[in-house]
C-alpha cells in the first residue's frame, strides 16, 4: 500500500443487501480511527447498485445509518456475466479516476468478484472482508466469487479459524491471513437496541405470538420448481403448527408468480394484520404469511423474537447462532460450518419431511444448545482497520 503521502484514499464496495451490514461498521471504524489520528483515512464509497430494489438497498443504508454513496454505478439487475461485466467496466473507469491505496470489498457477490479482479489488474491492493468461507458446493455461484476474490486479494480477513485452514490450503501466504471475526455481528450487537424501538411485532400482530420466520432466495431454491415445491410442502405442513411468517424477496416473488405457486401463500399488502388471520378457525388451510422485504432493523427485531428461524442465507445463520435462535437451514451445505458445529444451526436441505420434523423438536422444547464463537463480539472493524494501517 502507497503510504508515502498524508492521506490514504480506500474505496469500499456495496452492492447487494449482504454487503451493506459488513461495510456499515467499516465506516464507523475509520470514523473512530480518524478522530484519533488526524483524519489520516479518506473512505469513498461505491455503490454498485446490483440491488437496486429501494426496499433491498435505500432502506437498509436508512437503517444501517451509512452515508450517501460517493458513485452510484446503477448497474441493476441480469444474468451473472452480463452484471459482473457490467461492474468490472464501470468500476475500472473509477479506479483510474480516483486513484485509490486499496480498495475493500466484503461478502461474495458479483460485485465482489467485478471489484476485486478491476482493482487486482490495476495493481490496487485489495483487502476481501469475510475471506476463506467454503460451501464446497462450485454450482453455488457464490462459491466462485469467493474462491477467485481470495486468490487475488492482498489482505484475507476470516471470521473463523476454518477460513484460514481454507487459505492455507489453497496456497494463501500465511502473512495474508488475519482472523479478525465477524463483520456481520459487529451490525447486528450495534443496532440491536435500536431495532427494540420498532413497531413491526405490533404491526404484524405477533407481539407475545410464537412464529417461524422465513428468508428464501438462492437461485438454487427458488429457480428450480421441483426444489421450491418440495421446501413450501414442508412450510405449508409448518404453518399447520406454528404461523410462518415470510418476508419475500422480489426475486422469490417472481418466481412465485412464474411457477404458479401462490395458493401456497397469504399476501399481506397493508399492515397492521389482524393477528385473527394467523389461526385455523373456521376450516381454513394454514398459509404462509407473506409480506414486502422489510428493512435492517425491522427485520432484525422479527428476528431475534422468532421461535425459529428457517432460511438458505449465510448471514442470517451467523446472526441466530449469536442471538441464540434456533436455525434450520434449507440447504445441504454451507460455507460457515461453525454456525453448526458451535451455533444453533442445522441442515435439511429442501426434505420436507426433515423440515417438518426439526420445527416439531423446536416446538417442543428439544432446542439444540449453541454457543457465541470465539471474537464475534462487534469488534471485528476495529480489528481490520488496525492492520490495514
Amino acid at each position: 500500500m502507497n503510504r508515502s503521502t498524508d492521506t490514504l484514499k480506500w474505496i469500499l464496495v456495496v452492492g447487494a443487501r449482504p454487503n451493506f451490514m459488513k461495510i456499515a461498521p467499516l465506516i464507523r471504524a475509520i470514523s473512530a480511527h480518524n478522530e484519533k489520528n488526524g483524519n489520516r483515512i479518506q473512505p469513498f464509497l461505491v455503490h454498485t447498485g446490483q440491488h437496486y430494489d429501494v426496499r433491498m438497498s435505500d432502506a437498509f443504508f436508512r437503517d444501517l445509518q451509512l452515508p450517501e454513496p460517493d458513485v452510484h454505478l446503477g448497474v441493476g439487475s441480469g444474468n451473472h456475466g452480463e452484471q459482473t461485466g457490467k461492474v468490472l467496466i464501470e468500476f475500472e473507469k473509477i479506479l483510474l479516476q480516483e486513484q485509490p491505496d486499496l480498495v475493500i470489498v466484503v461478502g461474495d457477490v458479483n460485485s465482489t468478484l467485478a471489484c476485486s479482479l478491476a482493482a487486482a489488474k490495476l495493481h490496487i491492493p485489495v483487502a476481501h472482508v469475510e475471506a476463506g468461507l467454503r460451501s464446497f458446493d462450485r454450482a453455488m455461484p457464490e462459491e466462485i466469487n469467493r474462491i477467485v476474490t481470495d486468490a487475488i486479494s492482498d489482505y484475507l480477513f476470516t471470521p473463523s479459524p476454518d477460513g484460514d485452514e481454507h487459505l492455507l490450503g489453497e496456497g494463501i501466504p500465511k502473512e495474508k491471513i488475519f482472523l479478525v471475526g465477524d463483520i456481520m455481528i459487529d451490525s447486528l450487537l450495534f443496532n440491536l437496541e435500536q431495532a427494540k424501538k420498532t413497531q413491526i411485532l405490533a404491526s404484524l400482530g405477533l407481539v407475545d405470538m410464537p412464529y417461524a420466520l422465513v428468508t428464501l432466495h438462492r437461485p438454487a431454491n427458488v429457480d428450480d420448481r421441483e426444489i421450491f415445491g418440495r421446501i413450501l410442502e414442508g412450510l405449508s405442513d409448518v404453518a399447520k403448527k406454528i404461523p410462518v411468517i415470510f418476508p419475500m424477496h422480489p426475486r422469490t416473488r417472481k418466481q412465485v408468480n412464474t411457477f404458479g405457486l401462490d395458493e401456497a401463500f397469504l399476501f399481506h399488502s397493508a399492515l397492521p394484520i389482524d393477528s385473527a388471520e394467523y389461526g385455523n378457525n373456521e376450516g381454513r388451510i394454514p398459509k404462509i404469511h407473506c409480506f414486502e422485504p422489510l428493512g435492517y432493523l425491522d427485520f432484525l427485531q422479527l428476528m431475534s423474537h422468532a421461535k425459529v428461524v428457517l432460511t438458505d442465507s449465510g448471514g442470517i445463520q451467523e446472526e441466530t447462532t449469536v442471538l441464540n435462535i434456533p436455525c434450520i437451514t434449507l440447504r445441504d451445505s454451507t460455507e460457515r460450518p461453525i454456525t453448526v458445529t458451535e451455533g444453533t444451526n442445522v441442515l435439511v436441505h429442501d426434505d420436507p419431511q426433515k423440515i417438518v420434523a426439526e420445527v416439531s423438536k423446536i416446538l417442543e422444547g428439544r432446542i439444540r444448545q449453541g454457543k457465541c464463537p470465539a471474537i464475534w463480539d462487534g469488534h471485528t472493524a476495529e480489528r481490520i482497520v488496525a492492520v490495514l494501517c
